[in-house]
């Protein structure tokens, strides 16, 4: 594949603290591949990074996780497990009826547990989707780049998926936030021909933004920082 979506990474005060939480919520280990804490996916869930914080990065965060349940029973255990990690309840305007729980990690961001039944997550796993502030045509930008298709675009939302199924990709469409600085959570990306996928995400509508040797960032339609890196000068590769 010439472009694959390696990680979902965070910037954070302690990276070392919430990988571990991380590890333990998702039942996976912790890999240091010489470019930061590492929990890796695989064919159908999404990998995890956490890297230091930097100073300039915006206090903003425009993306969540949703882990998913099986049964009432399996959604409380999963909520007290999260708790005793080392999570707390957060209060972003959820009323009663709502049946998800959203919590925060260690680090701060926030995640939701959702509850079991959800149609729209069956199937893709434990961690079942990563929750993006994005316009639709950011949505369609990411659905061109990995080669995955839409699996919802309704009201100016929109959803990709690996077509081996698994964690989805979301955007909520508008409004869509602003922040000033550089983002602390991005897509890290591995292309086998790294020049070549560069050249074809402009094409896209992505913009360059740094080159540094085997890794560049770029910036795709809605401004959100991404980072391609070159397979042939990964540690693991």
């Amino acid at each position: 594949m010439p472009l694959r979506l390696l990680a979902v990474t965070f910037d954070v005060d302690d990276p070392a603290a919430v990988a571990a939480f991380w590890a333990q919520t998702l039942g996976r280990e912790v890999v240091d591949d010489g470019s930061g804490t590492l929990l890796p996916g695989g064919p159908t869930q999404v990998g995890l990074r956490f890297l230091g914080s930097p100073d300039e990065g915006s206090a903003d965060l425009h993306l969540h996780l949703h882990l998913t349940s099986t049964s009432p029973e399996d959604q409380q255990a999963t909520v007290d497990r999260s708790l005793q990690l080392g999570a707390a309840h957060l209060d972003v305007g959820q009323t009663p009826e709502e049946g998800h729980v959203v919590l925060a990690d260690p680090g701060g961001h926030p995640f939701c547990v959702i509850e079991p039944g959800n149609r729209f997550l069956a199937g893709t796993g434990h961690l079942g989707e990563v929750g993006c502030d994005g316009s639709r045509a950011v949505g369609v930008f990411w659905s061109e780049a990995l080669g995955w298709p839409l699996v919802w675009d309704e009201n100016e939302e929109t959803a990709i998926q690996s077509p081996a199924g698994g964690t989805k990709l979301a955007w909520g469409g508008p409004p869509v936030s602003t922040w000033p600085g550089r983002n602390r959570q991005r897509f890290e990306l591995v292309a086998d021909d790294a020049e070549a996928e560069l050249q074809r995400l402009v094409s896209l509508g992505a913009t360059r933004v740094t080159d540094r040797p085997g890794e560049h960032e770029l910036a795709d339609p809605d401004g959100n920082e991404f980072v391609v890196r070159s397979s042939g000068d990964r540690p693991d590769s």
